[in-house]
């Protein structure tokens, strides 16, 4: 009798052990590991019973098309959804694009001038190899953005030469009054290069979450991605790297009930992301690595209870991590909008690491959140980005929108600005009560060769920041100083404690 029960004890624990568990290996489909989860789901299958782990095995696995989890996909809170890769496991696509840069050989070279009306930019003359390559583009610096532009002609004149540009870009670069490039500026012209792109497209995305909640992703890489963006419409941007798809300058009787100042009306879209976060609940990140991608690396545009720990990203085109809405078209982006902070909230981003990102795109930055509230940006360390560090807030706005108790300690900023200005080690934008800036290291500004202007804090409150306290922030083992944090009509309510 007992030997009967040892047995079936031994049993009951096999049948344990493997109850909810799907293993891939290289060559297998993770698409059918996740059909087979979802119809667990669907029939209430036992094996659903404390939650299902997809492991996946050591390995590369190339995705033709994004692994895509839906509502369906969803997890319970006692039964969660877990994708769990082993060391070595990597989800990937395509290389990213590779640049030849032909004039000039290094860095960059001034502009000569800048017409809008024309729609013309004029530069020195590039040698007679370069006015004859097909395929170039021109990647123009704006301060604190690029501009990726393909030519359609050159027209040389002796030693300057005029270019004209391919649509869309050569409208919304014209007709768009910010940023557009500096001519005479107290430090110089903007500068620009002239490169040709070897690969066409390839694969952008790896992962959407959509709808599905209750879902942890762990120990998985994200590697390989591509920017196919440029190659068909060119790349102007109003901010942190978001295009515009329409944008014109106010010509007569400037300004909104909301804004008697404003000149611009702008409609932009959201930057392609290798992984995309939306419409969706308790949804976590935890040790996971992106590397080598072309745009945005991890987007968690809306969600309700999240988090990213302990992650790293490498060599990322344009933003590492986003979050929370940035009033995307159809919305007019300059509107003080009530709604959207509602569809990112809960957020944490802790204990990630940031090396190498906005190397594409020179405007994105590190960490991006828009419109969040109940958002926690701690103990991150970021280097080696082209413009801002740690992005807060959106929509340029004293009034209240419901971005609020956003909070930013404890992370480590270094190596930021290193092309465009405007820019800070933290940034933030627009009224946020309850909200701080406090207990970061933060460098000095790197001393980007290009810059216009010298506007480059560690902590830069842009237009309208307000609600913050801001204390116990350092750079090179001092205390910064209230006189050395930018601003850009900050609203009253904010607290300075240094």
């Amino acid at each position: 009798m007992n030997r009967i029960l040892t047995y079936i004890l031994l049993l009951l624990t096999v049948h344990t052990a493997r109850a909810g568990e799907i293993t891939v290996r290289p060559g297998e489909s993770l698409h059918d590991a996740l059909r087979k989860a979802r119809e667990w789901r669907r029939t209430q299958d036992p094996r659903c019973d404390g939650g299902i782990t997809i492991t996946v095995r050591a390995g590369r696995y190339y995705m033709n098309e994004p692994l895509f989890l839906r509502p369906e996909d969803s997890g319970t809170a006692a039964s969660p959804l877990l994708i769990r890769g082993e060391q070595g496991a990597v989800l990937c696509g395509d290389p990213r694009q590779q640049h030849t840069q032909v004039w000039p050989q290094k860095g960059m070279e001034r502009l000569i001038d800048f017409d809008t009306e024309a729609r013309t930019i004029t530069i020195p003359t590039p040698p007679k190899s370069v006015l004859k390559t097909n395929g170039l583009e021109m990647v123009v610096h704006q301060r604190w953005a690029i501009a990726i532009l393909r030519v359609k002609q050159m027209k040389v004149e002796g030693d300057r030469t005029i270019v004209t540009f391919m649509e869309p870009e050569s409208r919304l670069e014209f007709e768009h009054p910010w940023p557009q490039p500096v001519i005479g500026g107290k430090k110089g012209c903007s500068s620009f290069l002239l490169r040709t792109t070897e690969q066409r497209c390839g694969i952008e995305q790896l992962m959407i979450i959509d709808g599905a909640k209750h879902v942890t992703i762990e120990n998985v890489t994200f590697e390989n991605t591509c920017w196919n963006r440029p190659l068909h419409k060119g790349h102007v941007t109003l901010q942190g790297g978001f295009p515009l798809i329409d944008a014109y300058k106010l010509k007569e009787q400037e300004g909104l009930p909301w804004d008697s100042g404003l000149e611009n009306q702008a409609w932009i879209e959201r930057p392609v992301s290798a992984v995309t976060v939306r419409n969706t609940g308790d949804v976590h990140f935890t040790g996971c690595t992106f590397q080598h991608l072309g745009s945005t690396a991890l987007d968690m545009e809306s969600i309700c209870v999240g988090s990213i720990t302990g992650c790293r990203f490498e060599d990322i085109g344009g933003t590492a991590i986003m979050a929370g809405s940035f009033a995307e078209s159809p919305r007019e982006v300059h509107r003080p909008y009530q709604d959207l902070s509602d569809r990112c909230q809960q957020l944490t981003i802790k204990g990630n690491v940031i090396h190498d990102a906005a190397n594409e795109d020179w405007g994105a930055v590190a960490i991006s959140c828009g419109y969040v509230r109940d958002c926690t940006i701690s103990h991150n360390e970021v280097s080696r980005v082209n413009y801002s560090g740690i992005c807060v807030g959106w929509g340029w706005t004293s009034l209240y929108t419901g971005m609020e108790n956003n909070h930013i300690i404890n992370n480590k900023v270094s190596d930021y600005a290193r092309q465009l200005y405007d820019a800070g080690g933290v940034y933030t934008l627009s009224y946020q009560p309850h909200s701080s800036i406090r207990d970061n290291e933060i460098s000095q500004p790197f001393p980007a060769p290009y810059a216009t202007n010298d506007r480059a804090f560690c902590i830069y409150l842009d237009a309208r920041t307000d609600g913050y306290t801001i204390a116990n922030n350092r750079t090179e083992n001092r205390l910064i100083r209230r006189n050395e944090i930018g601003d850009n009509h900050p609203g009253p309510n904010n607290i300075f404690r240094q």
